[in-house]
């Protein structure tokens, strides 16, 4: 890992439209409140090719916008699949539930890519020491649902941050 490339950062949900383009935006933003904005790059992507060239589902950023936050490229997000070559560039890949982690466990071709791939929420300390590391999927929801996953997204981000932190001052040893 160079240090003068930017730590990538990407996360996936299914679709790309709820889950990971909600937990991009909320990191992006967490990263530039850290000073870290210049030095982290952050996008989603899906597992499925459903949802490809549609725009970010407009609860996800109903639910962003309510609770005040600016943001940050969501109303120019295009949902995008995952693709196997991305882990050769990806420091660090976010999945939304264990179904995301399977299939990009699936496409990883050595251990060094199969650890960069983690559950988003295992970086939330309370879900990982209750053993509930899947994000609630609001697709089907209503409001509340997009509230549950937002407070989801939110409990894990730090953690995220905290993680990169540490990434990218162990390139600096």
């Amino acid at each position: 890992m160079s240090a003068h490339r930017p730590y990538r950062v990407t996360v996936v949900c299914t679709g790309n439209i709820c889950r990971s383009p909600m937990g991009e935006l909320l990191l992006r933003e967490r990263f530039a409140e850290a000073g870290l904005a210049e030095v982290v790059v952050v996008d989603s992507a899906g597992t499925h090719s459903w949802e490809v060239g549609n725009p970010a589902d407009p609860r996800t950023l109903a639910v962003l916008a309510r609770n005040g936050h600016e943001d940050h490229g969501g109303a120019d997000h295009v949902a995008r699949r995952f693709e196997r070559a991305w882990l050769d560039e990806v420091d660090l890949v976010l999945a939304a539930d264990a179904g995301h982690l399977r299939e990009l466990t699936k496409l990883a071709r050595s251990e060094e890519q199969r650890a960069k791939i983690r559950m988003f929420r295992s970086f939330d300390p309370m879900a990982a020491e209750q053993g509930d590391l899947d994000m609630d999927d609001p697709w089907y929801g209503d409001d509340t649902a997009f509230d549950q996953t937002y407070a989801e997204v939110t409990a894990a981000a730090a953690g995220v941050v905290e993680h990169v932190r540490r990434e990218l001052a162990s390139r600096r040893d």
